[in-house]
C-alpha cells in the first residue's frame, strides 16, 4: 500500500525541458514554476498481479486510524470478491510506518481482517517499495501534464496503471527482496 500526492500541474523537470540552442543564440528564460493547489491523495494496494483498490481520500479529510481501517476493510471484501484464491492462501500485507498505519485501531483491524503484517523499518526508503518501482514511473508520466480537475487527475492515474503489466507489479516485489538481502549484506548501510 503507498499514498501518494497527485497534482493537477506538476512542472516538468528540467531533464523534462532540455531544448537545443546554438552558442550564440541566448537560452530560452525559465520561469520558477510551482506546483498547483488543486491536488488528490491516492492510496493505492497493490500486489503481484494488479491493483486491487484505489481510494481517494475525501477533500477535508485525513487519514486516521479510523479511515485507514475502512480501507482495509474495503480491500478484503474486494478480495473476496475477486480474488478469493488469495484470501484463502493469506494476505502478507506491507504498508509504512505512518501514524495511521500503526495505530492500535489499525493494528487490530489487520488481526481481526486476517493479514499478516510485515514490519518496515522505520526512515528505510530503501525498502520503501512504490518509492523506488510504482511512483517514480507515475510521477514521470504525470510531470508537466495540466489538469482541470480532480476527476481528470484520477482518469490519469488509472490509464497508467491500466496500461502496466502484472509482469511489472510482480517485478517490483522481486526488486524488494533484492533490496532487502542487499540491506542485511550492507548491514543496513544505504543503498546507492
Amino acid at each position: 500500500m503507498e499514498k501518494t500526492w497527485l497534482y493537477h500541474y506538476d512542472p516538468e523537470t528540467k531533464q523534462q525541458s532540455v531544448e537545443w540552442w546554438h552558442s550564440g543564440s541566448s537560452r530560452p528564460q525559465k520561469f520558477r514554476v510551482q506546483k498547483s493547489t488543486g491536488k488528490v491523495v491516492a492510496s493505492i494496494f497493490w500486489d503481484q498481479d494488479s491493483i486491487p483498490v484505489i481510494d481517494y481520500l475525501p477533500k477535508g479529510q485525513t487519514i486516521n486510524a479510523e479511515y485507514y481501517s475502512s480501507m482495509l476493510v474495503q480491500l478484503k471484501d474486494i478480495l473476496k470478491e475477486k480474488c478469493r484464491w488469495k484470501i484463502t492462501k493469506g494476505v502478507l500485507f506491507l504498508h509504512d510506518n505512518a501514524p495511521a498505519h500503526q495505530a492500535l485501531a489499525t493494528q487490530k483491524k489487520l488481526a481481526y481482517l486476517g493479514f499478516q503484517c510485515l514490519d518496515h523499518p522505520p526512515c528505510f526508503p530503501d525498502l520503501a517499495l512504490s518509492d523506488y518501482h510504482l511512483l517514480p514511473g507515475l510521477k514521470k508520466y504525470l510531470k508537466g501534464l495540466h489538469f482541470s480537475s480532480d476527476v481528470e487527475v484520477i482518469a490519469a492515474l488509472e490509464t497508467w496503471l491500466d496500461g502496466q503489466s502484472s509482469e511489472f507489479f510482480l517485478s517490483g516485489l522481486q526488486k524488494l527482496a533484492q533490496r532487502a538481502k542487499k540491506c542485511i549484506e550492507l548491514l543496513g548501510e544505504y543503498l546507492e
